[in-house]
């Protein structure tokens, strides 16, 4: 009982110091301001978002991107049906490396760097498919974009979650998924009239928006609030919100949340196979795994050869 009361005094403690020291200097700030300049900028929350899904939107690039070129890849290329199965599939081992790795890379140089990462490898991959006259480099080109896909699986979502106000985080969120979707069918329609070189080009136009939109927006205040870089944290905090949110409060509701996290003990992996936690983990991969398991990678890789096979 002594402990817990020493580490809830701690815990208060640390509360109120974080509120004098994020809240004090900023009403100073405050008083100085009109009232329509305290409002804030309300666009900066939609804007920051849009830059981040079109990592979403180059997700679902990578894709869509075998269906419509198989036949003229093939042909031009003289591959054999092995070989280009090895394409289309080897997307997915460069996804799965991407995800587990993502998270990781994103908690160590922040969500700004990890996108541009990703950009940076998905522009690289479709240079390499576009350049392609070997199986090789079409394979090393699939495995890039899909290493980068598989990042931004992991970065966009949370990024979005970290810095949109409660009321509207639900529907941004959804965004992200959104924009997957929409850029597999779009490269359904655009790939049955376009070179299949010239539809890695256009791959690269999601990338080159994600890179010049990362220069303009903020980075995670969630993430500069754990990694104790205070001035950054409270500047992109300002700058996010909308006209209705209340700066202050966000601010010590986020340090208080760090705070906890860091007086909490570090779990491990084991931890997961404790009884409380086991039926949790077991509903929760489990969706994940019947997802994969009804082959939709394979209808999105293959459509068109679908299609055709079926007589239509």
């Amino acid at each position: 009982m002594a402990i817990n009361e020493d580490i809830e005094n701690q815990e208060t403690g640390d509360r109120e110091g974080v509120r004098e020291r994020l809240l004090v200097p900023q009403e100073k700030d405050r008083a100085g301001k009109d009232e329509g300049t305290d409002k804030g900028r309300p666009w900066m929350v939609y804007f920051t978002p849009f830059v981040a899904v079109c990592g979403s939107y180059e997700f679902g690039t990578c894709a869509g991107y075998s269906s419509p070129t198989q036949d003229a890849i093939v042909e031009e290329l003289s591959l054999s049906t092995a070989e280009y199965s090895v394409f289309g599939s080897i997307l997915t081992f460069g996804a799965m490396i991407g995800a587990i790795t993502g998270g990781p890379i994103a908690d160590f140089v922040g969500r700004k760097w990890t996108m541009r990462i990703a950009s940076a490898l998905c522009v690289a991959g479709w240079l390499a498919i576009y350049f392609a006259e070997v199986s090789l480099a079409l394979d090393i080109g699939r495995l890039a974009t899909g290493y980068g896909m598989g990042v931004f699986s992991y970065v966009v979502p949370i990024f979005i979650a970290e810095i949109t106000p409660k009321n509207l985080r639900g529907a941004l969120t959804a965004v992200n998924q959104l924009m997957i979707i929409a850029r597999v069918s779009v490269s359904f329609i655009i790939g049955t009239v376009l070179a299949w070189r010239v539809l890695a080009l256009i791959g690269l136009i999601p990338c080159v928006v994600l890179l010049f939109g990362l220069f303009f927006i903020p980075e995670s205040p969630r993430w500069l609030a754990k990694m104790g870089r205070k001035k950054e944290f409270e500047a992109a905090l300002q700058k996010l919100p909308g006209k209705d949110a209340d700066i202050f409060e966000e601010a010590a509701e986020i340090q208080d949340y760090i705070e906890t996290l860091q007086l909490l003990p570090k779990a491990s992996i084991l931890d997961i196979f404790q009884s409380r936690y086991l039926s949790s983990v077991i509903i929760g991969v489990g969706l994940m795994v019947i997802q994969q398991f009804r082959g939709i990678n394979g209808v999105y890789f293959y459509t068109s050869n679908i299609f055709k096979e079926a007589g239509m």
